[in-house]
């Protein structure tokens, strides 16, 4: 396939994956230079901006269907299938370009630093993913940076955190009476409003920002229990009942534990000095009541 010849910042764009991320950047870039690919015709609402959304399911093999222009960027949101070890419906995709782009922009998780012990982490950290769903996404940063490499392309990493937003908040977990993690238990806190997420992608297109490995988040670490707490209040709940860390180990799933046993700051520096993105919700709270209003609440 033609290697990329370095982009440019005007191209088009194609946001692999509509979902929760995915649907509110295509909505949010130019009509007629933007494509999404779904993975389901179900998918594809009549909102999608006169259906600039086509069908693309990664767990099969099929082709694209889209021709894909001489410059064009990728935005890929699609998160690795669980039970493997690597990142199969990434590998599908990049076999299935018949033109490689100028510019891939990957979504990643901080999730990749492993278990910190709070302490801080920026770029330069060392890698030492612990769950399973962490060590796909280092294998998956692996092969985009290989295939990037080869073809000359222009790779940025977004590393990301906890995405919260409208229907994202836990609302039904607070008005079931669910606890949260006492306070004094719990491990500081990452997280980014989809929204800002999106502005990070938008940021990442620019002809002007360099390739490389990015954080992205509000620079926010207050804890997952404040979170839930000021939730509950900005909705005139009773807050959660609270529970010790032993507790917790009790009656948590799995998947909520392996997220309350990792415990880092991540380092958002190089996002606010060279990514530059437009950020909206430096302070949760300030998100919690956006995604409020929308949710209509």
């Amino acid at each position: 396939m033609p290697p990329s010849e370095g982009y440019k910042g005007d191209a088009s764009t194609f946001v692999v994956g509509v979902g929760y991320v995915g649907r509110r950047l295509l909505n949010s870039l130019p009509n007629e230079a933007s494509i999404g690919l779904s993975r389901s015709v179900n998918n594809i609402s009549v909102d999608d901006k006169k259906r600039r959304v086509r069908t693309l399911d990664l767990d099969v093999d099929e082709e694209i269907g889209v021709e894909l222009p001489h410059d064009y960027a990728v935005v890929y949101t699609v998160p690795p299938a669980r039970g493997t070890h690597d990142d199969q419906r990434l590998q599908r995709f990049l076999c299935l370009l018949t033109q490689v782009p100028q510019r891939f922009v990957y979504l990643s998780t901080t999730g990749v630093y492993g278990d910190c012990n709070g302490e801080v982490v920026d770029e330069t950290a060392t890698i030492a993913p612990e769950s399973e769903r962490a060590k796909r996404r280092v294998s998956a940063e692996r092969e985009l940076r290989t295939f990037s490499e080869q073809n000359n392309i222009e790779l940025i990493i977004l590393r990301v955190p906890g995405i919260y937003g409208p229907g994202r908040l836990g609302i039904d977990r607070l008005r079931g009476g669910q606890p949260v993690l006492q306070d004094a238990d719990a491990n500081p806190g990452n997280r980014v409003h989809v929204d800002d997420l999106v502005a990070c992608c938008v940021a990442a297109l620019a002809a002007d920002v360099p390739a490389g490995v990015y954080n992205v988040g509000d620079g926010d670490d207050r804890t997952s229990t404040w979170f839930a707490l000021e939730v509950a209040r900005q909705l005139g709940l009773d807050p959660p009942p609270t529970i010790s860390r032993e507790k917790a180990e009790d009656i948590f799933s799995p998947r909520r534990l392996s997220f309350l046993r990792e415990s880092r700051r991540v380092d958002v520096s190089k996002m606010r000095n060279t990514l530059k993105p437009h950020l909206r919700y430096t302070d949760a709270a300030d998100g919690i009541a956006a995604s409020l209003r929308e949710n209509g609440e």
